[in-house]
């Protein structure tokens, strides 16, 4: 059997069916794209704060646009029983979780082009390390997606994967660097927030817009890596735990 086509099939359908729910709108392309435009309005007439602004609003735009992508796909199927459906294929579990990620991943690197985009056209902004761009977006990405997943399998409705959601989206992003420095966090925050994946992505992010650093690259990409592993395989045990005995 090429897995190739059912992977293709689950991902177009997905994009068909689910990705222009009210929800997605709302978390997943207005929320990113006001929280970009709030931030760039904040900045006019002053070039030099755009690198400096780019890490965070790139980081929310994937964190949120790809974690409520699959709190409404995932969700939307179990209710209508059509996950189980899709559990009862030939094609092997994990193929199968990598095809409900795979459109959440890409909607992901597409959210974290916006703030660029709009940097570029309406500062003329470009100084961007481009050869890490891309896997440092598609890792961010992926962890996003997975959490996203680990989230939807352990609800019921779609409005518990959002409201789940946001209580660990939002002390990520007031925890993870984006609005000031880890190290002026109280000392008893500081192990919570090298805990977080999304810490690491917005280092990544700002060796990309900046070329600055405070952790090495290698490490916050096998950290990242790891992270995408980790969460992949608590997904994986706990739709085996519900679904199949």
């Amino acid at each position: 059997m090429n897995m190739l086509i059912p992977l293709r099939a689950i991902l177009a359908k997905d994009m068909k069916a689910y990705y222009l729910k009210p929800p997605n709108i709302s978390w997943g392309i207005i929320f990113p794209l006001a929280w970009t435009g709030m931030f760039f309005i904040r900045s006019v007439g002053s070039f030099g704060d755009i690198p400096s602004l780019l890490p965070g609003v790139t980081a929310i735009s994937i964190l949120f646009g790809t974690t409520s992508m699959l709190a409404v796909t995932v969700t939307f199927e179990k209710k209508n029983r059509s996950f189980e459906r899709l559990l009862m294929s030939p094609m092997p579990l994990e193929l199968l979780m990598v095809a409900k990620t795979l459109g959440a991943i890409l909607f992901g690197v597409a959210n974290s082009l916006v703030p660029l985009l709009l940097a570029m056209s309406f500062t003329g902004y470009s100084l961007i390390h481009w050869e890490l761009f891309l896997p440092t977006v598609i890792l961010i990405s992926t962890v996003s997606a997975f959490l996203g997943f680990f989230v939807a399998v352990a609800v019921s409705e779609v409005f518990e994967a959002q409201t789940f959601s946001n209580f660990i989206r939002f002390p990520m992003i007031f925890l993870c660097g984006l609005f000031f420095p880890i190290s002026a966090l109280p000392s008893f925050l500081r192990p919570v927030s090298y805990a977080l994946p999304l810490t690491y992505g917005v280092d990544l992010l700002r060796r990309v817009f900046t070329g600055a650093s405070s952790m090495g690259t290698g490490m916050n990409l096998a950290v990242l890596a790891g992270y995408s592993t980790v969460l992949f395989a608590l997904t994986l045990v706990n739709v085996k735990r519900k679904w199949i005995r």
